[in-house]
């Protein structure tokens, strides 16, 4: 994906450029309008552990391709990939224009008390707050990019195992949950339930074998203090007893298999807060026209949403009626490929967005332009102005040609 960001940013960039035309109206008659994409200056680049090198780099892609001098903080959480995400950068790309930050905390607050022309961030809603917190003091705008409990609803009338494949590689495949579109719950009829969790054992059986700590095609969990976090979610006491599929752990090697849970209380810490793990919720509703209901009970946007269902009534309303930064239908994950889409969150789950031209977009400032001779100079705009100029005046602000002509018509005959 990074590749595919570097070749459509060659290949499109002098198109992205261009001016882009602008119409004018009878206001400003005889005149022409352009925009002009300029770049923004300096922009700082935060970036995430979870796909460290994508995270990183996409973002700087964009901004290289509007112009701008960039500095990147790779998150200390992915060490290994920080450091050689460094060592790249300066072997490879402008030192004058382009540097890389290492380090944690200490590093980041440093770097967020300088001025930018723009501040990208990828992650958790609380460093997001400090972000922006310290970009507010210098008026600098901020392009957040970060999570939210992203809802699946999987309706009846469906081919349940694509459905099912496609969950566990939106989930599971995409580093074993931690991702910020991952699948975070399902929600289902009751009648449907049983079926769901079926099909979920035998599928997740045939990718990851009976033990799948045993797996090579799993992620670990990032770090201790997180395997912690996402034990704390297994063990409370409501919801340990709702496991019907996995839940073996092993926190010498970091490792939680894919675990499934029915009907947990929708006040537990599981459903509270984003679970960034392999674990996923299925909550359930008499009718799947329900769900939309828990979707917006839960009162956070969040960052995708996915929707199973061949009802033609229920895609519409899932999208009339959820509000996301991203909906996909019939699948999980996969819109974060396509560059002509937008990729961002709403609310809780971010501000701005970026992707192909987006990102180009997002680090560009749209000058508008206005271009006039000397021809055409309208005595209506200079004192004194009489009721005839300001009725004629209004008429072209209006940019109606009936009200011009009637203020015309009213000059001539007064």
């Amino acid at each position: 994906m990074l590749k595919n960001s570097c070749r459509l940013a060659l290949k499109e960039m002098n198109h992205w450029m261009m001016p882009e035309k602008a119409k004018t109206s009878l206001t400003t008659f005889p005149s022409s309008a352009e925009i002009v994409s300029e770049p923004l200056g300096v922009v700082l680049v935060i970036s995430a552990w979870n796909y460290p090198f994508l995270l990183s780099l996409d973002p700087v892609v964009g901004a290289i391709s509007a112009g701008n001098a960039i500095v990147l903080k790779p998150s200390e959480m992915a060490p290994a990939s920080s450091s050689l995400i460094a060592k790249l950068v300066a072997d490879y790309l402008d030192s004058s224009c382009i540097k890389v930050v290492e380090g944690a905390v200490p590093e980041t607050s440093a770097l967020l008390e300088q001025k930018w022309d723009k501040i990208l961030y990828t992650g958790n809603g609380r460093v997001a707050r400090i972000v922006m917190a310290a970009a507010a003091k210098h008026l600098t705008p901020v392009v957040l990019e970060l999570g939210g409990k992203s809802p699946v609803i999987v309706d009846s009338d469906i081919n349940l195992k694509v459905a099912t494949r496609r969950i566990i590689a939106g989930k599971w495949g995409c580093n074993n949950g931690q991702a910020c579109i991952s699948p975070d719950y399902i929600i289902t009829t009751k009648d449907y339930a049983t079926k769901l969790v079926d099909s979920f054992k035998c599928e997740l059986e045939r990718f990851y074998g009976k033990d799948p700590l045993e797996s090579k095609d799993l992620s670990r969990i990032v770090n201790s203090n997180h395997f912690d976090r996402l034990s704390k979610l297994m063990d409370e006491e409501k919801v340990s007893s709702k496991i019907v599929h996995g839940g073996q752990r092993n926190e010498k090697n970091l490792q939680i298999a894919p675990t499934i849970f029915l009907d947990v209380p929708v006040n537990s810490l599981i459903m509270k807060e984003e679970i960034f793990g392999p674990l996923l919720p299925i909550i359930t509703v008499d009718k799947v026209e329900q769900s939309f209901d828990l979707i917006h009970s839960s009162g956070g946007k969040p960052l995708a949403a996915y929707l199973f269902t061949n009802n033609k009534k229920l895609k519409r309303k899932f999208v009339e009626t959820v509000s996301a930064g991203g909906l996909v239908v019939n699948d999980t994950a996969v819109h974060l490929a396509i560059d002509s889409l937008p990729f961002g969150g709403v609310g809780e789950s971010g501000m701005g967005s970026y992707h192909g031209k987006f990102s180009f977009d997002a680090f560009s400032h749209k000058k508008a332009v206005l271009y006039r001779g000397f021809a055409g100079d309208a005595f209506l705009r200079y004192p004194p102005y009489t009721p005839g100029k300001l009725t004629l005046l209004q008429a072209l602000l209006s940019g109606s040609i009936v009200r011009i002509i009637r203020a015309l018509l009213g000059w001539f005959w007064a």
